[in-house]
């Protein structure tokens, strides 16, 4: 395996000194006169680069693609030679499992749209293997940053199947309180934050919270050291965001581990049209961050090239790591997508009986002996009865509070917000027919209270 190389969820307020951000802002001073007959240049902006004598501009088609790292192939053989599991037989079974949770509750909760029993959902078919084995390598008290298909983190860390069905069903026991789409997650006590829609915003929100981290640590050496995790799609590394958190990241020297899925497909959009480059890994490596590339059906080769990049990301006070994941969404976007509008169904068919993350590990697991099909049969039929019984659980559990709509902005209520709720329950009063009071806790009286 080679390298080219504002959070709620901090423990306590960050109270920067001014001596600590002279500090942290402070660049080693040099001379950059250009000394005579030099061979380099000096200049600010490029200190090492060589005169020639000949113009030449550089063409992207005269460097090879960086090259994909992986640990063992898609039969389930390991191919490096240096790579040797670092778990116990139960450990790697656990993961396992959280990736066979995870496929299945994707294909229930998927049915349950189309039935109408859900108003949209996300699925991560053909990228387990991203998810689980990132979280596998970090600690659990790293900050986690997600986009949207990272329900392999949450299981990963502990999220149950009822956290996953309050949210999806927004009912009364949904921490958001029904504020959010479904698949928004999130997680104060396992140190995620909530996920958003829009695109990369996440990303230089980890860029801010691992510079936090590590202000926090040189005014206290004595804590634990940290790391930010920040999961993104091929498809936001289009935004100006990840190019802001990238350049931030790396001139501010943060600890945080930005994890790209490049799947293929932004939403419609494939891969050779959304860039022209060497995928995403080419972008870490011109922001001066150390890169990796790996095959990201591999659960082994994510987990080390995780495992390795937390290691560097707490080098000398802190820096970036880029990891950058290649693997196929085999699902659609979301439900709201018909992907066979925009590609052949055959090559998805292709893609799933060619190599599927979940299947090569079990190959794996299979040629150790610790796995075999009446194992899988059990595990399977035991994952499925689980996720139908928090499924029924949270589907008939009331809805929040109407008031919750008007609360948590403000400490207080404001005058505007009393209002609005008095307008909100006259108009109830007028059209009570129009609605079922009984679907939400404490019914319409709440608005009262």
């Amino acid at each position: 395996m080679k390298r080219i190389r504002p959070s709620s969820l901090l423990r306590r307020p960050v109270r920067v000194s001014p001596t600590t951000l002279q500090h942290v802002h402070r660049r080693t001073a040099a001379s950059l006169s250009q000394r005579p007959d030099s061979t380099h240049l000096k200049f600010p902006g490029a200190l090492t680069s060589p005169f020639s004598n000949t113009m030449k501009y550089e063409v992207p088609s005269n460097y090879p693609a960086l090259p994909t790292y992986r640990a063992i192939d898609q039969h389930g053989v390991v191919v490096d030679p240096n790579f040797e599991p670092d778990m116990t037989e139960e450990e790697v079974i656990k993961h396992y499992k959280d990736m066979l949770t995870v496929s299945i509750m994707d294909l229930i909760m998927f049915d349950a749209q189309r039935q109408g029993r859900l108003s949209f959902y996300m699925v991560s078919a053909g990228e387990e293997a991203v998810s689980v084995a990132t979280a596998s390598a970090l600690t659990k008290d790293d900050v986690v940053f997600c986009q949207y298909r990272e329900q392999g983190v949450f299981k990963q860390r502990g999220f149950e199947l009822s956290d996953f069905m309050n949210q999806l069903f927004a009912n009364v026991k949904d921490p958001g309180k029904g504020r959010n789409m479904p698949v928004h997650y999130g997680s104060r006590e396992l140190n995620i934050h909530t996920i958003s829609s829009p695109l990369a915003t996440q990303l230089p929100q980890a860029s801010g919270a691992a510079y936090a981290l590590k202000i926090q640590r040189m005014q206290n050496p004595e804590m634990p050291p940290r790391v930010v995790a920040a999961y993104f799609g091929e498809g936001a590394a289009s935004e100006g965001d990840f190019h802001a958190a990238l350049n931030i990241a790396a001139t501010r020297s943060c600890p945080v581990i930005f994890i790209c899925r490049n799947n293929g497909y932004a939403i419609s959009t494939p891969s050779l049209e959304q860039y022209r480059g060497d995928g995403i890994a080419s972008r870490g490596l011109g922001y001066g961050i150390e890169t990796i590339r790996v095959d990201g059906n591999d659960f082994w080769a994510v987990r080390e090239a995780t495992k390795k990049a937390r290691e560097l990301a707490l080098q000398d006070g802190g820096k970036p790591v880029l990891i950058e994941a290649m693997t196929y969404r085999v699902s659609h976007h979301s439900t709201s997508d018909d992907s066979f509008a925009y590609r052949a169904r055959v090559e998805v068919e292709d893609w799933k009986r060619r190599d599927n993350p979940i299947a090569r590990l079990r190959k794996w697991m299979e040629s150790k002996g610790i796995w075999d099909e009446q194992k899988e049969k059990e595990a399977r039929d035991s994952i499925r009865r689980d996720v139908l019984k928090a499924f029924a659980e949270a589907e008939k559990l009331k809805k929040p509070a109407i008031k919750n709509m008007f609360e948590d902005v403000y400490e207080e209520l404001t005058p505007d917000l009393k209002a609005q709720m008095r307008e909100l329950s006259e108009h109830l009063d007028r059209y009570p027919e129009e609605y079922d009071f009984g679907e939400f806790e404490g019914g319409k009286a709440s608005l009262e209270q």
